[in-house]
C-alpha cells in the first residue's frame, strides 16, 4: 500500500471562503471547551483541602470519569441536538478535532510536548474531510462536503491509481490550500542490498594507517 499527501492551492467562492470561516470558528470552539472540561477535571483531582479557594472552587464529583475522546465524543452528540451550530458542520470533522486533542494529551502525558493550549482564530487554521466520496476530482476542482465544487489550482496530475482518502483545508498568509492523503492499492519493494561492505580501522597504535604513515604512540 502506497500512501501519499499532496498540496493544492483552492480558488473558493466568496461564499465557499465564508463557510470555510465559520467552520474553523465552530472547529475551534469544540476544542477550546473539550480542553476547558479535561483541565477541570484535572483541578478538581489535584487542589488540596487545605489550599482551597475561600471564593470559589469547581468540584466535580469523585464519580465522575476523565473527560476522555469516547466521553467527549458522546456528548458532542447530545449537544448536536441542541446546537444549530454543531449541526450544521460534519460530525466526522469535530470527531477529528477531539482525536487530535486526544493525541494532544497523549503526548504531554508520555512528556512528549507541553501541554495543550487554547486557541484563538489565528491558532485554528485547518480542518479534515476524514472520508471523501468516490470521483470527487476533476478538472474542474474537488468535491468537498458541505462546500461543493471548488476550484483547485492543479500543479500536476493525480494518477488514476490513486484514491483520495482525506482532505485537509489549510488556511495560510497566502490562501486557502488542501492537502489530499492519496492511497494506492500497489506493492512497493523494499529496497535490496547492494555493493560491498568495507570495514575501517581508524585505531592509531595497531591500525593500518599508523602502519603506513609511521604513526607510534608513546
Amino acid at each position: 500500500m502506497l500512501n501519499m499527501t499532496w498540496e493544492f492551492k483552492l480558488k473558493p467562492t466568496a461564499e465557499q471562503v465564508s463557510e470555510i470561516e465559520r467552520t474553523l470558528t465552530v472547529c475551534r470552539k469544540v476544542w477550546n471547551y473539550a480542553l476547558r472540561e479535561r483541565k477541570d477535571w484535572l483541578n478538581s483531582r489535584k487542589s488540596p483541602i487545605n489550599a482551597c479557594s475561600i471564593e470559589r472552587e469547581y468540584i466535580i464529583s469523585v464519580d465522575e470519569p476523565f473527560p476522555n475522546y469516547h466521553v467527549q465524543a458522546k456528548r458532542l452528540t447530545t449537544a448536536k441536538k441542541e446546537i444549530e451550530a454543531l449541526r450544521s458542520v460534519n460530525a466526522q470533522m469535530l470527531q477529528q478535532v477531539l482525536r487530535k486533542l486526544e493525541t494532544a494529551f497523549e503526548q504531554w502525558r508520555m512528556k512528549k510536548h507541553g501541554f495543550p493550549r487554547f486557541k484563538n482564530q489565528a491558532r485554528m487554521r485547518s480542518f479534515v474531510f476524514p472520508q471523501m466520496l468516490k470521483n470527487c476530482v476533476s478538472q474542474a476542482g474537488i468535491k468537498l462536503p458541505q462546500l461543493g465544487w471548488v476550484k483547485v489550482r492543479w500543479s500536476r496530475q493525480i494518477p488514476d491509481l490513486f484514491v483520495v482518502k482525506q482532505a485537509r483545508i489549510v488556511r495560510k498568509a497566502s490562501g486557502y490550500f488542501v492537502m489530499l492523503s492519496l492511497q494506492a492499492d500497489v506493492d512497493v519493494p523494499q529496497t535490496s542490498f547492494y555493493g560491498h561492505s568495507i570495514g575501517i580501522d581508524v585505531g592509531l597504535e595497531y591500525g593500518i594507517f599508523s602502519q603506513y604513515f609511521g604513526w607510534h604512540t608513546s
